[in-house]
């Protein structure tokens, strides 16, 4: 099966369908990022999480900010997946991901055990041994304990759960220094929106490119600010129009 790509400062996104994106990781494995805008206008200043965008796999495009941008500039059409959504179709493939068993790191305990719980009501086959609680990373990540803990189960598929900027520099750490090819998903917030963690995300909302919204109203303190800087996005690709090909 062929899979079609749009790059965009110089990051290869996945343009098509959902489905297509969780097939190609459970056909694949490798490493699927999810970054949104407010994370995209750090990459010349964050060389670390430039480059595990550079070295994903799948790099869905969940900005709806990014895809209004560019489906104006260009008129190759790219197609919006949010991670939550993406986390709506993993959720309804319970059966194909049992068949490899699921791994999930995430920030506390507490949030461990709502997402075991939750999963599982979702009728996946999650154990305790499964789940791993992520310590405080430094710059340079490095975890040999979650090396050893995945090299001993070898889960075909690795959710983590836990805050963007971070997540993505783990993946690549993994995939990098992991023995086999598992599908490792930086979907970060996406399962909070399910549990009830970060607030009950309407999909209609998630649909008309309204998520950023939602989070502003739950947590004003922190996304407020984070989603302004987010709107310096169109400057650095007006910019960077040589990264851009259509």
């Amino acid at each position: 099966m062929s899979y079609q790509f749009v790059q965009i400062l110089g990051i290869k996104f996945y343009n098509g369908l959902v489905e297509g994106a969780f097939n190609f990781l459970k056909e694949n494995g490798g490493l699927m990022t999810v970054p949104a805008a407010p994370a995209l206008v750090t990459i010349k200043d964050d060389k670390s999480y430039y480059n595990s965008l550079l070295n994903s796999d799948i790099v869905i495009p969940d900005s709806g900010y990014m895809v209004l941008i560019w489906n104006f500039l260009y008129k190759n059409k790219l197609k919006k997946i949010s991670g939550l959504e993406f986390i709506n179709h993993f959720l309804s493939q319970n059966d194909r991901v049992n068949q490899g068993k699921l791994f999930l790191i995430n920030p506390s305990e507490l949030d461990g055990q709502i997402n075991t719980q939750y999963l599982n009501n979702a009728k996946f086959d999650l154990e305790e041994a499964y789940n791993y609680t992520a310590p405080f990373y430094k710059k340079t990540i490095i975890d040999v304990d979650l090396l050893d803990r995945l090299e001993e189960k070898k889960p075909k598929w690795i959710l983590i759960n836990i805050g963007g900027g971070t997540q993505e520099k783990l993946g690549l750490y993994l995939k990098e220094n992991l023995s086999y090819k598992p599908a490792i998903l930086c979907t970060g917030a996406a399962i909070a929106f399910k549990t009830g963690r970060q607030g009950k995300m309407p999909t209609w909302m998630d649909q008309i490119y309204l998520g950023w919204l939602h989070r502003c109203f739950s947590n004003p303190k922190i996304f407020i600010p984070r989603y302004l800087k987010g709107f310096k996005l169109i400057k650095i690709i007006l910019h960077n129009k040589s990264s851009i090909l259509k």
